[in-house]
């Protein structure tokens, strides 16, 4: 069953009120209250076996480094359709008659469409004669590309079905930003600590992953920053799909239960990560999308994002001149 016009106009008012740590904390507590914990226990189950499969396997490992844009789309397609139907067959399953929509299951396939997309898709160029130098450009090019590519993407989804809403959460008015700065206060201490491990130190900062590029010659702060700037625009388009596109686009019919499935969506796109950062992406993705279910905004969720991820580059550097 659809949300009421009534029930629409009272969920977007919502927003409208500074949101304080506290209010936060309620919205989480709340959520856990009420959500189906049957159904909670055996998506958390279902996502530790993914966790498990793919760190046992090296399932992502093998498809980033020996599939070609082909297969590897469709390997990437496959696992973020199953970890995405997964918890909405169970929800379908449980209230059948919220999901009769055809436009609900027309999304429900195209959404892990759309970003299979983002992550298989590499177009390699030609800056330089240098291959770390062409490697470094080619990260430059990528990040802000795919940001344009897959935000066109959803705009005509938004279009199409939606635009009777603000574009997924692109939404300013009254945001108190003091609740998503002291998030980023409590996660301070916890990269500190994962900056002392080895596999965090092996990924971070990302600059690392370009081959040699880091100690060539010519490569000043300067380089460094665009760099970052560029990665940090991935970011951009991560909480516009996953905290707007999946849980704005999908609220109209499954309501809170629209956190659940884009939590463990969430969850398979960290698993070339180290595995403590793709656990806790599976939480961080739900505390996320709770937020973004009751302001609306996915403003907050992006700065908390950009922020960990800042700390987690300084981190890296930090770390591996130790």
């Amino acid at each position: 069953m659809k949300c009421t016009e009534q029930e629409s106009l009272k969920t977007v008012k919502i927003f409208y009120f500074p949101v304080s740590m506290k209010v936060i904390l309620n919205y989480i507590r709340q959520y856990f209250y009420e959500t189906n914990k049957r159904i909670l226990i055996i998506v958390s189950v279902f996502t530790a076996i993914l966790i498990f499969l793919n760190y046992h396997f090296t399932i992502d490992h093998t498809i980033s480094k020996d599939y070609s844009f082909g297969p590897g789309y469709i390997s990437r397609y496959g696992i973020s359709l199953i970890a995405f139907v997964f918890p909405y067959l169970l929800y379908v399953l449980n209230k059948k008659e919220k999901y009769a929509d055809k436009k609900f299951w027309w999304l429900l396939f195209i959404a892990p469409a759309l970003f299979a997309l983002k992550m298989a898709l590499d177009i390699p160029l030609y800056f330089s004669n240098n291959p770390q130098w062409n490697n470094y450009w080619n990260h430059i090019f990528y990040w802000p590309v795919l940001v344009f590519i897959i935000s066109c993407l959803l705009f005509i989804i938004w279009k199409i079905v939606d635009k009777d809403q603000p574009f997924y959460g692109i939404k300013t008015k009254n945001i108190d930003w003091r609740p998503y700065l002291l998030m980023l206060i409590i996660m301070l201490p916890l990269v500190a600590a994962a900056s002392t491990q080895p596999d965090f130190l092996a990924v971070y900062p990302k600059l690392k992953a370009i081959a040699g590029v880091e100690n060539e010659e010519g490569m000043h702060w300067l380089y460094k920053l665009l760099f970052e700037l560029s990665y940090g625009s991935d970011f951009i388009i991560i909480e516009l799909f996953f905290r707007g596109f999946l849980i704005l686009a999908f609220i109209k019919w499954a309501g809170k239960d629209a956190i659940l499935p884009m939590a463990v969506f969430y969850c398979t796109i960290h698993f070339g990560k180290p595995l403590g950062e793709c656990i806790s992406s599976y939480f961080g993705g739900m505390v996320l999308g709770i937020i973004v279910y009751h302001t609306r905004s996915i403003l907050g969720g992006l700065m908390v994002h950009l922020g960990i991820a800042c700390l987690m580059e300084i981190g890296g550097y930090f770390g591996n001149s130790f």
